[in-house]
């Protein structure tokens, strides 16, 4: 049964800045939610999806920080309404249906917007795209940002790869994927103050080890060296995660044969391997990705990204949509952003403004390069 706490906040725009008049604060099925008002309110409506958060860390509502992203949308006179989810970790499922609560509840208490869009970065991205594929019929259009754009599953089995891999070449460097998946030891996550300190010591070890292969196994996995140990980091919170929520491990190597490694022999000889003693369903079938949109969506990502390389954000998102017939309701910009989500105000800003033109005339938004 859904229950709603309802907890209306209302604070002066001299406190919150000019962007916002008024804040509405509560709690859907467990799930914290805030809605920020502009002073100039036009009666539109952004929903925004967050992306992923390591358990434990403040919460969305919680960051300073996110009253000031909402920015270009405020000052463009929509609200913003966005759910903290009911846990963190991998939420992609759970950001969907917390979403859509919160948007009933917005349309129950203020009435249907004249204009709904759904926006939103990362894994909430992922959420933005799943909510087109499947609730698209209250929004006009969507703008998702360097989106978990590929089935779910395939995005963590690279991450799951590039452990197995790396832990073959590197062996004592990274945490050992038996150990990941092993129940028997309770998850905590990393802390994030830790991850430069964290990162140094593994850039210091491969280097030791192999400075050159070190670059070529970054190569690989679409990531400049820097970036690698970084990866490891956030990807072992992942890893560890999906461990406890599917209960085991979902993924299976045994018969994996990698490639494009300096020597692909040495590293098939090496890898790490573990059989799958899950069904990978648990945790990956719920909006798992169909391509199947049939209202504007604007994709925007940088042209480098260590969390979700392009082929991973972009392209295997517009072959489904392609597979689906389905191109009319698909454009793309790209930037020269290095690094994940690396966006300016201005960027996204423009990004939202030919996203709205496009819902409005008709005229599909032009893809290719954005300054």
């Amino acid at each position: 049964m859904r229950t709603t706490i309802f907890l209306i906040l209302f604070t002066s725009v001299v406190s919150l800045g000019q962007n916002i008049s008024k804040i509405d604060s509560g709690s859907i099925n467990g799930a914290r939610y805030r809605v920020l008002f502009p002073p100039n309110w036009k009666g539109k409506l952004v929903m925004y999806a967050h992306g992923y958060e390591f358990n434990g860390s403040p919460l969305q509502s919680k960051n300073p920080q996110f009253l000031k992203s909402m920015s270009p949308f405020l000052e463009r006179g929509f609200a913003v309404a966005a759910s903290d989810y009911q846990f963190q970790g991998l939420a992609l499922a759970q950001g969907v249906d917390d979403t859509e609560a919160l948007r009933k509840y917005f349309f129950d208490k203020y009435g249907k917007p004249d204009s709904t869009f759904m926006v939103g970065g990362s894994m909430g991205g992922g959420v933005t795209l799943a909510i087109m594929e499947n609730f698209d019929a209250n929004y006009h259009g969507a703008l998702p940002l360097c989106p978990l754009s590929s089935r779910i599953y395939l995005q963590c089995r690279k991450e799951f790869d590039m452990y197995a891999t790396f832990n073959g070449l590197f062996p004592g460097v990274a945490t050992s994927l038996h150990t990941i998946f092993d129940l028997k030891n309770p998850y905590q996550a990393q802390d994030s103050r830790k991850m430069m300190s964290k990162a140094m010591e593994i850039k210091k070890a491969i280097m030791a080890k192999d400075s050159v292969l070190a670059l070529a196994f970054a190569k690989r996995f679409d990531l400049k060296l820097d970036d690698l140990p970084f990866s490891l980091f956030f990807n072992e919170n992942v890893l560890r995660d999906i461990a406890q929520k599917a209960g085991g491990n979902p993924f299976d190597n045994t018969n994996t044969v990698y490639s494009g490694f300096p020597d692909n022999l040495l590293v098939n000889q090496k890898a790490e391997r573990l059989a799958a003693t899950v069904n990978p369903d648990i945790v990956f079938s719920k909006y798992d990705r169909s391509g199947n949109i049939n209202k504007p969506v604007l994709l925007v990502h940088t042209i480098y990204d260590q969390l979700i390389p392009p082929t991973y954000g972009v392209v295997n998102f517009e072959n489904m949509v392609h597979q689906k017939g389905k191109d009319q309701y698909f454009t793309v910009r790209y930037t020269k952003g290095q690094g994940h989500c690396v966006f300016s105000p201005q960027q996204i800003a423009l990004a939202f403004d030919e996203l709205r033109n496009w819902t409005k005339t008709g005229v599909k938004a032009k893809a290719g390069f954005m300054e």
